[in-house]
């Protein structure tokens, strides 16, 4: 028979950790007596992070003494204490090979159901002192598991544990959690779990991504259950020489690049929506400076068009505006990017502000070339008519379209500037337009524009009922970090402090800036995180693939080996180390 043999519980705390503070309640204490037990919480417990622990979910954390021994025996450990593993319930028996989706148990006055398994995180290395500890209790399949509480009771220490329904399907445990982190994501496995009511909706979320993807006529390498799924794999590594055929001004600040093969070979047509990366060398004495520029124009296999507004202080777009000239011979990456237009009946907005049209143009030019029947809205911010590119352009092909409408907002109309003729109204895109205009909330939404005006219009279409999957954005320069339980401070990027280091050359894309590997890092997410380059990371063992992005050139080795590879032409920069010159989307 099974038994509870303690009842852990602890608030959140900050913890000093390599020179950073830690939010987490991954330290819990065994308690004496009986406790209740409620939908949320157990009483005195709490979670730091509640955007990847706690919730009715993943209420009360459930782990086995039996997996306590394993783990004394593989550590060499003998000072484990009930509460080790960040558990709300040690328990005796019911082993993850054991324990499926879905099974219902009774203890003291409390009914529980199993909805998956622990998503493990770099808090429980610190817990346990040891930085593998996520990879590790992954990777051996005694993960533990989560409880949503049935019916609020008092629980104690002593309790028996009495199963009272066998969850659907009879999916373990270990197998649910291999399902998603491990190789070999069966089809018929993956079917067999989406079955399951009682699987927690992320999980529900990852599996789906993953059948979509093995389903597919072509699946992609990688794990779309955890990356979100990045696309075809880019169609060459590193860089290529395309020639600049055309050089056109755009408005007075904005010049396009028309870039066909210096070759002769065709090139593979992007996704509209996709960017690439230029790599600029202005100084022969100094590395190359390297720049990513949206696709402006329909998909082609002849020509590529970049266009690029000057920036005030921009090194790179002041070299393509005063020295770029007809036939000189740029490098330039495959493209690449998830912010793609995506197949769909729905209605489909594009939303953008100042040179932010550049990949919603793109979708323009895809949609009236293939005379598309949605309804799509082109809505556009400027300031004036000198600041506004692609006018007639964009105007064009929103005639072509059946059902296109356009509203052109300028925010600062200049006294030529005519309504009805150069502009629509003046004022800036927000709900309260949308509203006027009678824009459906249940379309596709594309955004890109200055970050405020992302930040703004996302919100603010969060806030009027748009579904949060149908928000989609492009973020110019370097993205949005993910550093759970640690508030960092967004600083310039820099150079590591200290002595420079004399390894391979490391270059993070979108944050315009190049060091030398060194050694002393562990990773590339260490040497990233000590140049204050924003990153996203949860795990940081090769698990989560919160950190996996694009490699746009060179090659790494990993240490440890991540559980599941990255998908073609990306990286895991958690676990991995340059093995020559390298260029990251970051």
């Amino acid at each position: 028979m099974a038994r509870l043999l303690s009842v852990n519980v602890g608030l959140p705390r900050d913890i000093a950790w390599r020179g950073r503070m830690v939010h987490t309640a991954v330290w819990k204490d065994s308690v004496r007596g009986r406790r209740m037990v409620r939908r949320l919480n157990i009483d005195g417990d709490g979670q730091g992070d509640l955007g990847g622990h706690g919730g009715a979910q993943r209420a009360v954390f459930v782990y086995q003494i039996e997996s306590y021994r394993y783990w004394e025996d593989r550590l060499s450990r003998r000072d484990l204490a009930y509460g080790q593993f960040g558990e709300n319930f040690t328990i005796e028996g019911m082993s993850d090979d054991e324990v499926c989706i879905g099974d219902r148990y009774r203890i003291g006055q409390g009914v529980f159901e199993v909805t998956q398994p622990r998503v493990t995180c770099y808090r429980v290395g610190i817990r346990m002192n040891e930085p593998r500890m996520a990879a590790l209790l992954t990777s051996s399949g005694r993960p533990g598991f989560y409880f949503r509480v049935l019916q609020e009771g008092e629980v104690e220490a002593g309790d028996e544990i009495v199963k009272v329904a066998d969850g659907p399907e009879r999916m373990t445990i270990a197998e649910t959690n291999g399902l998603l982190y491990l190789p070999g994501h069966s089809r018929q496995q993956l079917e067999r779990a989406l079955r399951i009511p009682a699987l927690s909706p992320g999980w529900r979320t990852s599996f789906q991504a993953l059948l979509q993807n093995e389903s597919s006529d072509r699946p992609t390498r990688g794990n779309p259950g955890l990356s979100g799924g990045v696309g075809a794999p880019p169609a060459w590594t590193g860089f290529r020489p395309l020639r600049v055929s055309r050089f056109d001004r755009e408005s007075n600040s904005v010049v396009s690049l028309r870039l066909v093969p210096a070759d002769g070979r065709p090139l593979v047509a992007a996704e509209p929506g996709q960017f690439v990366v230029l790599r600029l060398r202005l100084n022969p004495q100094a590395p190359p400076v390297l720049r990513s520029y949206s696709l402006s124009d329909a998909p082609s296999t002849d020509y590529y068009r970049v266009s690029i507004k000057q920036e005030l202080n921009g090194v790179g777009s002041t070299y393509v505006h005063k020295s770029v000239r007809v036939g000189d011979v740029l490098d330039v990456s495959a493209p690449r990017g998830q912010f793609t237009l995506q197949r769909s009946d729905r209605p489909i907005v594009l939303l953008s502000a100042g040179v932010g049209a550049t990949p919603v143009l793109s979708m323009l030019h895809s949609l009236a070339a293939e005379k598309s029947t949605r309804q799509v809205w082109w809505l556009y911010g400027a300031r004036n008519r000198e600041d506004h590119p692609f006018a007639q352009e964009s105007r064009d092909l929103v005639q072509a379209l059946s059902r296109g409408r356009r509203q052109v907002l300028y925010s600062r109309p200049g006294p030529e500037d005519h309504v009805g003729v150069d502009f629509d109204a003046p004022g800036r895109l927000g709900v309260p337009v949308l509203e006027e205009l009678g824009v459906p909330r249940d379309a596709d939404f594309y955004l890109c524009g200055p970050t405020a005006f992302l930040h703004d219009l996302s919100a603010g279409l969060a806030a009027w009922g748009v579904a949060t999957h149908r928000i989609r954005k492009e973020i110019f320069g370097p993205g949005e970090s993910l550093t759970p339980g640690m508030s960092v401070e967004r600083r310039p990027v820099h150079e590591p402090v200290g002595l420079t280091g004399q390894g391979s050359q490391v270059s993070f894309a979108r944050s315009g800036l190049t060091v030398r590997w060194d050694a002393k890092y562990p990773n590339l997410l260490e040497l990233a995180e000590a140049c204050d380059v924003p990153v996203r990371w949860s795990c940081r063992t090769g698990v989560c693939h919160n950190c996996e992005i694009g490699l746009i050139s060179g090659a790494v080795s990993y240490q440890p080996d991540p559980l599941d590879p990255p998908a073609a032409g990306h990286v895991l920069i958690c676990c991995s180390q340059p093995q020559e010159d390298v260029v990251i989307d970051l």
